[in-house]
């Protein structure tokens, strides 16, 4: 029977490539995928999957820890986790951690108890969870928020550069007073988004509120922005959760979506275009997210070998009514 090796010197490489290569991971060559592939059906090499998780003691099972279950960003990436994973023979367990650093690290421990092949994981915290799961040798990928260079596999969106581009896009729309919703301090998305709009800002008089990444916190930040002596007559939002918060505070006020007060929110959910105007969205690809994770998660438990991965994914505006006056 083939083995990884022969693959490796009929395809002229080695057999990290190799793994990385079956595996799907994107920063492959496409050449050398193909020939790859190539030798390996020349040769009838199958990955025995089923060997590799005995030896390692694991089962074919990884582990999705996310943020919030009920968010469809987050949705849409355990859906790209699931569809790579299942195509490679294995089942996806996910669990939700609300954003709880405690809820997470119990999770974590049931993974390690089960002995999952591997996690992919939106972390609470930078390190801590995921030193866990390194120390004990559980390959694991973060996605949404990154870890500490050269510390492990990561798939992340540039939110501070996606969020900077949004708040200038109301700016040049005519709007003077943008303010921004953005979520909990030390979440990382949260701070980069901020980071963001005070970079679009520049010198201009900041207008700005944290809550939670709930409907709930949108719309408290809202109406303490609402009553100030100068509201924003524009606002940035972190997430689609804290958007619905957002559009509820305005309706209360009797403020109409663009002409009164512009919004531009994070994630191009189902129904942003159903609501008038439609929300004009910073749209993340959050599919691809969970795919390349899942990817980069089989290729690490293919070959532990393989140096950290960093992959940043382009967000996309997409402009609609509600950020502009007319």
């Amino acid at each position: 029977m083939a083995t990884i090796s022969d693959v490796a010197r009929r395809a002229g490489v080695s057999t990290a490539t190799v793994s990385r290569a079956l595996n799907g991971v994107s920063t492959v060559d496409p050449a050398l995928v193909a020939r790859v592939r190539a030798a390996a059906e020349e040769l009838g090499y199958q990955p025995n999957g089923l060997a590799r998780n005995l030896r390692r003691q694991e089962t074919a099972v990884l582990a999705l820890i996310i943020s919030d279950v009920e968010n469809p960003f987050f949705t849409a990436i355990a859906r790209g986790v699931e569809d790579v994973a299942q195509t490679a023979g294995y089942s996806v367990v996910l669990c939700n951690s609300d954003e709880s650093a405690e809820k997470e690290r119990r999770y974590i421990d049931v993974a390690l108890q089960e002995r999952v092949a591997g996690v992919v994981i939106s972390p609470t915290d930078e390190w801590a969870g995921v030193e866990m799961l390194l120390g004990r040798g559980t390959p694991v990928v973060a996605v949404d928020r990154p870890l500490r260079a050269g510390t492990g596999d990561q798939v992340l969106v540039d939110s501070r550069a996606a969020a900077r581009a949004a708040a200038e896009h109301l700016l040049a729309a005519g709007y003077q007073r943008v303010g921004c919703v953005t979520g909990p301090a030390g979440v990382r998305t949260a701070d980069d988004r901020l980071a963001g709009y005070r970079d679009a800002l520049g010198r201009r008089k900041r207008r700005e509120r944290r809550a939670e990444y709930r409907a709930s916190g949108g719309e408290a930040a809202t109406r303490a922005l609402l009553a100030e002596a100068e509201p924003p007559d524009a606002l940035l939002v972190a997430n689609s959760a804290m958007a619905i918060g957002v559009l509820e505070a305005l309706r209360a006020a009797g403020l109409r979506l663009g002409r009164d007060v512009g919004v531009v929110a994070f994630d191009d959910v189902p129904w942003a275009t159903l609501i008038d105007p439609p929300l004009t969205v910073v749209a993340q690809p959050a599919y691809e997210i969970g795919a390349e994770a899942a990817r980069l998660l089989l290729a690490r438990i293919a070959d532990g070998s393989l140096p950290p991965t960093a992959t940043t994914l382009e967000a996309q505006l997409i402009e609609r009514g509600s950020s502009h006056r007319a």
